[in-house]
């Protein structure tokens, strides 16, 4: 049993106290001097403006929210920005992992990222699946039964995950002869979603893995023994102790630990009920597989997407075909829910093919 982090002899430490309606979060963090913004070789490293704002959440198990500036949700980040911070995290990951090789995102807010970083990975690692969890039950004729596991992310306002298996046997016989499971999120607290996914992962016969990469953008699961004020728990046993027989390992632009404090008297807070992974009354439409089934290819679906867009820009425009002199210089693209990936790649089009679109 192995756990490692990456080198932080030359990274500084910093702290930092951030002051919200419903209390005081207190923050250790350090840089990663291997971790260089836009895949420079120099001495550049992600710093806590750089990739976190700060914000309250109506949520009872966590009353903060850690409001990142790289990844395109809560509020609008530059493609170019989103695919360097993807890519300068895939860098991270070595490059003599045990194959076959398994890259999982975290539903909903990872759901982007993970197909980045896979996308970034597959120059190394060309073989490697894309397979993101998912609060949407598919049930559409041909994967009704397809499902591979569930398991629970405790801290989360809708803590039931869904992960689903290949109908497709020669990618499935790869799936469950995985050997490295990369498990990318935006952030890490205390492990715990990691240890229950790769739990989940093998009893649901993924029993050949070897390693564990967690990569994060920004991992505060790092100060194991402190206490945890939210909750007055002690933090669970370091991470190789829970993952038997698995090396376990660590890759994030930045690091730290977090304490919470709440403020005197906090405002009640009302949270709807909204943990159900039950299909809706209506089917979901087929957009490509984009990693919600085992993929080599995230982009699938991307081109008849695009193709949707020009035409109904044209259209809005009353013309013929699509003029791309037309588009304003001002773009948002909005993603929903889990659907981001493929909107991401149309306003990269649309930032490389005219002026400065944001996702």
């Amino acid at each position: 049993m192995n756990d490692t982090n990456q080198d932080i002899t030359s990274n500084k430490t910093y702290k930092r106290s951030i002051t919200l309606p419903r209390g005081t979060l207190d923050l250790t963090y350090q840089t990663n001097s291997m971790a260089n913004k836009n895949s420079l070789k120099q001495n550049d490293s992600y710093q806590l403006e750089d990739l976190l704002g700060f914000a309250q959440r109506i949520n009872p198990k966590r009353a903060f929210l850690f409001v990142s500036k790289v990844l395109g949700r809560h509020i609008p980040v530059a493609p170019s920005t989103m695919r360097d911070a993807f890519t300068d995290l895939a860098n991270l990951v070595p490059s003599d992992l045990p194959k076959p090789i398994l890259v999982i995102g975290m539903a909903e807010t990872a759901v982007g990222l993970s197909a980045g970083v896979h996308q970034a990975l597959q120059t190394r690692y060309p073989n490697a699946l894309l397979l993101n969890s998912t609060r949407h039950t598919q049930h559409s004729d041909n994967n009704s039964e397809a499902l591979l596991t569930t398991f629970n992310e405790d801290h989360s306002h809708a803590s039931q995950h869904l992960i689903y298996q290949s109908t497709d046997s020669v990618t499935q016989e790869q799936l469950l002869a995985s050997k490295t499971l990369i498990m990318v999120d935006d952030e890490a607290s205390t492990g715990n979603t990691c240890v229950n996914v790769v739990t989940a992962l093998r009893d649901a016969g993924l029993t050949q893995l070897e390693q564990v990469h967690l990569t994060t953008l920004v991992d505060w699961s790092l100060d194991q023994e402190n206490t945890n004020q939210q909750t007055d728990d002690i933090m669970p046993a370091r991470m190789a102790d829970r993952l038997t027989g698995i090396e376990f390992h660590r890759h994030h632009l930045l690091s730290g630990a977090w304490q919470w404090t709440d403020a005197p008297n906090p405002e009640p807070i009302t949270m709807p009920s909204v943990d159900t992974t039950a299909a809706g009354s209506q089917a979901l439409g087929f957009t490509g597989n984009w990693g919600r089934f085992p993929t080599l290819n995230s982009t699938d679906g991307f081109n008849n997407y695009l193709s949707s867009f020009q035409a109904a820009f044209a259209s809005f425009h009353n013309q013929d075909s699509f003029d791309v002199t037309q588009l304003p210089k001002k773009i948002l693209v909005l993603g929903s829910n889990e659907f981001v990936w493929l909107p991401f790649l149309l306003a990269e089009w649309l930032e490389t093919t005219s002026q400065n679109p944001q996702s």
